[in-house]
């Protein structure tokens, strides 16, 4: 090599790796530059270690599954170990092979982007990604501005490869990706699109969600089947390419048919959706009043519900009122149930969504009338569908109508010992029917459902069960000669205390009210307040016969009160509250207070068993349930609502079935009746309840006092007193 070759060699080599060093020293100075704010500032250190996510408020029962959520991102972390390995494998193989190899920037994917301008795949890897995940809120369209963002998200990515293990930025990618659908997070995604959780995914489901990290609307498996499966066959691809499967595999699986479990998750959808509404409402003020955001802050709610008997409870109710509602249908078939109170109509037309959207639109009274009679497409409820909805063409006011039909229900069942409400039916479909008609503030007339509390009062003055009283009409000269009359008409003889109950005469109830003298009515309600009663109650004599309005969660709470010994014990549904880090920030405290001796409770269930001889005797010849069951049937005048009341020893249940107003209700009293229209609820759950062993309900006898009765419930032999039982006898002394 001449002098002057070799000089210039030497030349080119020092202008090579001076510009080779000065560009790795522009780059570092570049990095400098950045993470100094020279486009702006980066997250500091505090946000790096704990970046902003938005978690959802988990409800979870008693039995251990996840009956809700409350978000603003359907995300719930979880932590590396509890991914597939599958999804590891195909998210490395398909987004980053050098995942565990660089440290937040490969050089390799980066130049190879240049170079083929982005032809070939991208240069980020999955720490960027994260990066732009964790902290780009929205890439710009701007080109300039968006390689500056492009330049942060690498520094970024490099300071989060400093404080975070490959597994954490791995788990922190899942969690924070949204698959869309309201799947924010790997743990989402797997139940949405396949029911199933993030660890048992298998190779196929992975691939086809890791698929979705190009772009989740593009190869969506919903929105874009074809384009989802081309991309979950790249996955397979990659997969061979980076030695996690053979060639026979990826052949294999190319060919095999990924099925989808879809199913939204959506506050009107899953079970529970009347009690999840009722928990939101509290805990919004709960969230409020101690610095927590139900929405974003993860709380993890402990409730009571068991998730078993809440499917019970409602497919207790679809079962029966799919088929009773039917023969509502039939009896007012070309006729209207509400007759001349048209008001209902106008009031519910008002109340719609259509209604309130036309006046804000300064729609004219006859545009809106106009539009009320024109026909349109709309979806209704319907117990025909299986899933209890259907397309239809209709008016707007004919659909108005349409929904005045239907009969709907509040059904609860708690344990009367602890007070754990385990299910809470609201009303039929919480898509159409968003009244909650469990709800403490829900009230309906209870009927002959309140007689057992003007039992308990006699009960607990010493008469018998089979005390015969006169079954004669009982006036009430203080209060304008209020006489009630018996459902039947029919009067004469005696009738034992027992049997009056079990088929509930009123002229008993009247009676046994009567002896309690002036102060009855409001010693009933003394009694009916220490049951956990706190809705309007008048003391007049009519309080015998139910006249009142209660609510469903009253209602089922104080007969529990028969069952727990005489001890109220308010029913309640939060066991415990705990923060995203496991922290418990509340525990529930039981109320409860001495209602009754522990005689007087037991003497009421045997009293109430006779129902299954009465009122409610088709529990047993029809239900096929002979165990020991305390109940009560309640109906209100012209069957506008239907109650029952069970009682067992470690479960009390039941509740209401109407229409949302009184003036719509069954002609006759065979189906409007609460035998008829409530009490087939309570047996079909019972029926499923009793068959899970899993559960394991007591179904013997109810506990006998720990003292001996001084009340004779053995009527073969009891003895009528011999003295006078009138206004002066030994209740009208009380």
């Amino acid at each position: 090599m001449t002098k002057s070759k070799k000089n210039r060699f030497t030349r080119l080599l020092f202008w090579f790796w001076g510009l080779f060093f000065s560009g790795i020293l522009l780059v570092v100075f570049l990095f400098f530059l950045i993470s100094n704010g020279l486009f702006g500032n980066l997250p500091d250190v505090k946000e790096l270690e704990n970046p902003k996510n938005n978690v959802a408020t988990e409800i979870i029962s008693s039995d251990e599954e996840i009956i809700g959520k409350f978000f603003i991102e359907n995300r719930t972390p979880v932590k590396y170990k509890e991914l597939s390995p599958y999804l590891i494998q195909a998210l490395v193989a398909t987004e980053d092979e050098r995942f565990f190899e660089h440290s937040g920037i490969d050089i390799r994917s980066l130049a190879r982007a240049v170079i083929k301008l982005g032809k070939a795949g991208g240069g980020s890897t999955i720490t960027q990604q994260l990066a732009k995940m964790l902290f780009t809120e929205k890439p710009s369209d701007n080109i300039v501005d968006r390689i500056k963002q492009k330049l942060k998200e690498w520094v970024i990515a490099v300071q989060l490869e400093r404080r975070y293990t490959k597994e954490e930025i791995i788990a922190m990618y899942f969690n924070k990706f949204d698959f869309l659908y309201q799947a924010v997070g790997i743990n989402s995604a797997a139940k949405i699109y396949f029911k199933t959780t993030p660890d048992k995914l298998t190779l196929d489901q992975a691939a086809t969600l890791v698929g979705m990290a190009k772009n989740p609307v593009l190869f969506n498996p919903v929105l874009n089947e074809e384009n989802n499966l081309e991309r979950r066959n790249v996955v397979f691809q990659q997969m061979e390419r980076n030695g996690y499967l053979s060639p026979e595999q990826k052949d294999s699986l190319i060919l095999s048919e990924t099925k989808l479990h879809f199913q939204r998750e959506d506050h009107n959808l899953g079970i529970a959706t009347y009690f999840r509404e009722q928990l939101r409402l509290e805990l919004k003020d709960w969230c409020e009043e101690n610095g927590y955001d139900l929405y974003r802050d993860g709380l993890k709610i402990y409730v009571t519900l068991d998730s078993r008997m809440q499917n019970y409870a409602e497919e207790a109710v679809k079962k029966h009122l799919s088929v009773h509602q039917k023969k509502f249908f039939a009896q007012w078939k070309n006729q209207e149930p509400w007759g001349e109170h048209t008001i209902i109509i106008e009031e519910a037309m008002k109340k719609s969504p259509r209604y309130q959207m036309l006046k804000e639109a300064d729609y004219t009274d006859k545009e809106i009338e106009k539009n009320f009679n024109t026909p349109v497409k709309m979806t209704v409820f319907s117990w025909d569908s299986p899933h209890q909805e259907k397309d239809t063409t209709m008016t707007p006011l004919d659909s108005v109508k349409y929904y005045q039909y239907f009969l709907q229900t509040g059904f609860m069942s708690f344990d009367p010992h602890t007070g754990e409400i385990k299910a809470w039916v609201g009303g039929i479909d919480h898509r159409y029917f968003k009244y909650d008609h469990v709800n403490i503030n829900s009230t309906r007339q209870v009927g002959s459902t309140f007689k057992p509390f003007v039992y308990t009062m006699a009960v607990d003055n010493g008469y018998s069960p089979c005390f015969e009283a006169p079954n004669e009409p009982v006036v009430f000269e203080d209060y304008d000669n209020w006489t009630p009359k018996n459902a039947d008409g029919k009067y004469g003889g005696t009738m034992q205390l027992r049997k009056a109950l079990a088929l509930s005469v009123n002229s008993i109830s009247a009676y046994l009210m009567k002896q309690l003298g002036p102060n009855g009515p409001r010693n009933v309600i003394d009694l009916a307040r220490k049951m956990g009663i706190k809705g309007t109650l008048e003391a007049y004599p009519s309080i015998c016969l139910g006249t009142m309005s209660l609510s469903v969660y009253e209602m089922i709470g104080a007969f529990g009160t028969f069952a727990n010994k005489g001890v109220f014990v308010r029913p309640f549904y939060i066991k415990r509250i705990e923060d995203k880090n496991g922290v418990v920030v509340y525990s529930s405290l039981p109320e409860t207070q001495q209602a009754m001796s522990e005689q007087t409770a037991y003497v009421m269930l045997k009293m109430m068993e006779r129902a299954t001889f009465g009122t409610a005797a088709r529990l047993r010849y029809v239900y096929n349930l002979t165990n020991p069951i305390a109940c009560k049937t309640g109906t209100t005048q012209n069957q506008s609502d239907g109650w029952f009341i069970g009682v067992t020893p470690n479960l009390v249940s039941g509740g209401w079935v109407g229409n949302d107003h009184r003036a719509v209700h069954f002609k006759t009293l065979g189906l409007g009746g609460g035998s008829a229209m409530s009490m087939p609820i309570w047996a079909f759950y019972m029926q499923k309840v009793y068959a899970d062993k899993s559960i394991n309900l007591y179904d013997g006898p109810f506990e006998e006092p720990s003292k001996p009765l001084t009340i004779e419930v053995d009527c073969d032999r009891y003895q009528q007193p011999h003295q006078d039982v009138g206004r002066d006898g030994p209740l009208g002394s009380r």
